[in-house]
């Protein structure tokens, strides 16, 4: 690297310090080196330049002007060429140097400024070499770490053998990739994701706690799927240190694609594996040797849980969910298969008696996704454990509509299983799909055919009338209309579909009917 205190460690510039500046400016990068007899070089100085004078400027301005000028170019400091006529340097240069903490050199007249730019140039140009083999070595380390499998821990160690930075691999998720002489907790993780969801991201993040990071881009190739993050501000890293933090995570961006196309691997034969168990019998013998693949026993006791942010069905999942079940799960022990869809996750997973039951860490579960996604009320549908893999076609099907109804609800357990939601459940359960088709369309389809008529809404105001137990108030609030508008709108459906809306009988034809709607769509 060129700087001051290199130039002065070559014996034949014969170069002495006169002022040094302030503490560490010697050895601080330098640009390069200008020549100028101007009293006001500052248009002309780029920052970080060192400035190479003989004083002829002397006659036209004084040296605390001179120096003041070559402060605000942003210059490295000065070096003074003696000459004939001036065999010392001027007291007054000195004093003013040293007043503005600015590095003043000597050089004698014997030697040529020629002579400092060659110096300089030789500098340069082994700090390029040094840097140009740095990363082939480093390149050639970093390929051998990936090669080897050692994943993104391995090519952070490739990096701290050269730099004892403290680094950390963060995805987009929160979710911690490897870390190496560093330490984050949850928070601080949320609040890189964040940073890395910026558009553009920032190039250096506050985490908190007074820990500030340099960003660098992980696989970066239109949004960037993680970041590598050097927990110490961007203005303290060398240059080599930045050069190699730079080329680290263009390297990690090669791991963290294989890691990922293996997770959308591994999510597509979980998904394969629901439509097999749906499928009946035509897919059945292909379910061991699938959950074989994801080391779950299809021999032994099996169970099924499903998982869903509650609210509408846009918010039902989110991206990463799914991993972040994975994570809970293996960190328990428990092997599983975790397969995303958009209205909720499902996980197969193995069920063993005297060991923790579902129901028991699925409040646990809920917790932990929630925060990983910074709140949110998650909700888990739980199903009775079954023998094998060939009777896990009703678990998942239990499962995921004790979910729905669940999301559904205000309040109450953030976990239940089929059987506690209802008796009318297991009611509609004993019919088949077809069936709960031609039970809803037989109450349901006048009012939909009159709401597609005339762009109406009964059956949206007959559900919020029953999802509030039969109050015009509420359900008038709900609906953001006047309570006659909504006796109207019932009187209506009562005519259409002959059931009063008044009576308990009628009343619950009209719910078991919207129920099988719902359970013949999902």
């Amino acid at each position: 690297m060129l700087s001051l205190a290199a130039l002065v460690a070559d014996p034949d510039l014969e170069l002495r310090v006169v002022v040094p500046g302030r503490d560490g400016a010697l050895a601080e990068q330098v640009l390069w080196v200008h020549n100028t007899e101007l009293p006001d070089p500052a248009p002309y100085v780029r920052e970080r330049e060192v400035v190479l004078t003989n004083g002829l400027w002397l006659d036209r301005t004084g040296p605390a002007d001179f120096v003041e000028r070559v402060v605000r170019a942003g210059a490295a400091g000065i070096i003074f060429g003696l000459r004939v006529e001036q065999r010392d340097t001027p007291a007054a240069l000195a004093e003013a140097c040293r007043k503005a903490a600015l590095p003043l050199l000597e050089i004698s007249i014997a030697v040529p400024f020629t002579a400092v730019t060659r110096a300089a140039a030789a500098i340069q140009a082994r700090g390029r070499q040094n840097a140009l083999m740095s990363l082939v070595r480093r390149g050639d380390e970093l390929t051998s770490a990936l090669s080897r499998g050692d994943g993104a821990s391995g090519v952070l160690a490739v990096l701290r053998r050269e730099h004892e930075l403290p680094l950390v691999v963060v995805d987009r998720m929160g979710r911690e990739l490897a870390a190496a002489g560093a330490e984050l907790d949850a928070g601080q993780l949320r609040v890189a994701a964040e940073a890395l969801a910026g558009h553009p991201p920032p190039l250096e993040a506050e985490l908190g706690a007074g820990t500030r990071a340099a960003l660098f881009l992980v696989g970066a190739i239109g949004d960037a799927d993680a970041v590598l993050l050097c927990l110490r501000p961007a203005a303290e890293l060398t240059q080599g240190e930045r050069d190699a933090l730079e080329q680290t995570a263009r390297y990690l961006s090669l791991e963290v694609a294989r890691h990922q196309a293996v997770q959308a691997i591994e999510m597509r034969f979980a998904v394969e594996l629901l439509d097999m168990v749906l499928s009946g019998a035509q897919r059945v013998a292909e379910v061991p040797g699938r959950l074989r693949a994801f080391g779950v026993d299809p021999d032994g006791p099996l169970t099924v849980l499903a998982l869903a942010f509650a609210g509408d069905d846009d918010t039902a999942t989110l991206p990463g969910m799914a991993e972040a079940v994975t994570d809970f799960l293996l960190a328990d022990g428990l092997p599983a298969v975790v397969a995303a869809g958009s209205r909720d996750v499902v996980a197969v997973l193995p069920w063993r008696s005297g060991t923790q039951s579902p129901a028991a860490f699925a409040p646990r579960l809920a917790a932990a996704v929630s925060h990983r996604f910074g709140g949110g009320r998650v909700v888990v549908g739980l199903a009775d454990p079954v023998s094998g893999a060939a009777e896990l076609r009703t678990p998942l099907s239990r499962s995921r509509e004790a979910c729905r109804v669940l999301r559904g609800r205000r309040g109450g357990p953030v976990a239940a299983s089929f059987a506690e939601l209802g008796s009318y459940r297991l009611l509609l359960e004993s019919h088949d799909e077809q069936w709960w088709h031609t039970f809803a369309e037989a109450l349901l389809g006048p009012l939909r055919e009159h709401d597609r008529a005339r762009d109406g809404d009964l059956e949206t105001t007959l559900r919020a009338f029953l999802d509030h137990d039969g109050q015009w108030a509420a359900t008038a609030a709900a609906l953001f209309v006047h309570v006659n508008t909504l006796r109207n709108r019932l009187a209506k459906v009562t005519e259409l579909t002959g059931r009063d809306v008044g009576r308990t009988a009628d009343r619950v034809d009209l719910f078991l009917a919207l129920e099988a709607a719902s359970m013949s769509t999902d």
